[in-house]
């Protein structure tokens, strides 16, 4: 009887529409060939939209990597979740911008907003973090909050990644801890703080970098199927992040990776199953700002 039911959910959904596609924001890159191309990156095939949410809606665990500050991702990422609830049943959404602290507060709120009520000022209702551009995320956690799918933290506490940092836990697990990872983990470390980031700390920030790619994997075991993770581009990584770890606790299939990238940026099927090309921001160069800063 069950599966008769999802069938029949399947049937129905399969013929519900998709919504409009948002309208590009960012402004790099929109001569380019490339822009709204979509690629499944193992066949080398163009995919439409349509195609792409077909392609996806199977998968049990879907991973979508992001570039945090590009509107563009945070549109597509609340039109991919309109998408897919056309197509298949409820399962969870979790977000790399939440940690367990914050769960018991979105809990409540997904309570009081099936009621019908909304707290006035709900970044300070859900204690959003200030890192996290609110304007950026406040459409998805408002898509997120009324519907039937649970909302989960994905990430580590405060309290945890400083005790990360002084003292790292040993990773269990062959995939995530292979040579060939940690090294291109600490060179990406290097690039993001600029080459100004004292050999010294390397170990405690790759710890920390991997401890949140252990997490977010846990808890998407964890979390009902369909699950779909958001996150940023690195930790979602086939190569590097956590479909390792996915793999060393024993999730070897039905995951699914698509990377959002803006145009020009090399994404290749090591990486991911499904690259969508989009405008990029203006050029920021924080290096020069950090190294301002550093300067006596």
């Amino acid at each position: 009887m069950r599966i008769w039911l999802f069938a029949c959910l399947v049937l129905l959904t399969a013929c519900q529409p998709l919504p409009p596609l948002p309208v590009w924001q960012s402004p790099e890159g929109r001569e380019q060939a490339e822009l709204g191309v979509i690629v499944d990156l193992h066949s080398g095939a163009r995919l439409t939209p349509a195609q792409l949410v077909e392609r996806l809606a199977p998968a049990s665990r879907l991973l979508i990597g992001e570039q945090h500050d590009n509107p563009d991702h945070h549109a597509l990422q609340l039109w991919l979740l309109q998408a897919l609830a056309t197509q298949r049943p409820p399962g969870a959404l979790l977000l790399e911008m939440l940690n367990p602290e914050q769960q018991a507060r979105v809990d409540a709120l997904r309570v009081q907003v099936a009621r019908g009520q909304w707290p006035t000022d709900l970044p300070q209702a859900l204690a959003w973090q200030a890192g996290w551009d609110w304007v950026l995320y406040g459409p998805l956690v408002r898509h997120a909050l009324p519907r039937r799918e649970p909302l989960l933290a994905a990430n580590l506490d405060p309290a945890e990644i400083k005790r990360i940092y002084r003292a790292a836990p040993e990773l269990q697990g062959a995939a995530s801890i292979a040579p060939a990872v940690s090294e291109a983990l600490r060179a990406q470390i290097r690039e993001s703080h600029c080459q100004l980031l004292p050999e010294s700390q390397l170990p405690a920030m790759l710890a920390v970098q991997q401890q949140r790619d252990r997490r977010m994997a846990e808890r998407l075991l964890a979390a009902p199927a369909p699950a779909v993770l958001l996150a940023g581009g690195f930790h979602v990584r086939r190569d590097l992040g956590v479909p390792l770890h996915l793999a060393d606790l024993g999730a070897t299939s039905g995951v699914q990776v698509l990377q959002l990238a803006e145009v020009g940026a090399a994404v290749s099927a090591a990486q991911a199953d499904f690259v969508w090309y989009t405008p990029g921001q203006s050029a920021r160069d924080h290096c020069a700002a950090l190294r301002q800063r550093r300067a006596p």
